[in-house]
């Protein structure tokens, strides 16, 4: 796409490369690695949405192909090529494009816009990554605690209410900051 603007002090021109998301098909998809392009795979069964909306074997044969995107997507995963964050976020913006694109018709949505997005799973990515934070916080907090006892400027009570922990870790932490 050629993009011309014009000035007062003239015409700038350029070039911008476009994606046709339409032009790739799924084997293309993978095998190039342009997994990005997943959530907007939708847009080349589009002009055929009213077909899928009223004929289940159309309609099945839709889900079978989104069936199939999952499933490479899970192997993709299990070979460690992509993380359970990114395979996920490519499912759920896959589910947020199809529940746009496809207001109109409500067997398509409940097909595959229901396949595509669901509760949101607790993988064990995500366990871990919030065991990671959960942890920090509680470094954050212990440290603050320490750092208020080195002081000596507060009663034990006010640098527990302080720092979120309760009076019996403040104490813990005191024995051991002293040893």
């Amino acid at each position: 796409m050629r993009y011309v603007i014009k000035t007062p002090g003239g015409i700038v021109e350029y070039d911008v490369p476009i994606i046709k998301t339409q032009e790739y098909s799924l084997e293309d998809i993978f095998s190039k690695g342009l997994l990005l392009l997943i959530p907007f795979y939708i847009f080349s069964h589009e002009k055929n949405f009213k077909v899928y909306n009223n004929n289940e074997q159309k309609l099945a044969e839709l889900k079978a192909e989104y069936q199939n995107i999952l499933k490479r997507l899970d192997k993709l995963e299990q070979e460690g090529i992509i993380g359970a964050f990114d395979k996920r976020t490519i499912i759920e913006l896959s589910g947020d494009v199809i529940r746009e694109v496809a207001q109109k018709y409500e067997n398509v949505q409940k097909g595959i816009g229901g396949m595509m997005s669901g509760t949101l799973l607790e993988t064990e990515a995500r366990t871990i990554l919030n065991r990671g934070k959960d942890e920090g916080r509680n470094e954050n907090k212990k440290e603050t605690a320490l750092r208020m006892l080195r002081d000596r400027v507060l009663p034990i009570e006010k640098i527990a209410e302080y720092s979120g922990l309760g009076v019996a870790e403040i104490e813990q932490l005191e024995e051991l900051s002293t040893v």
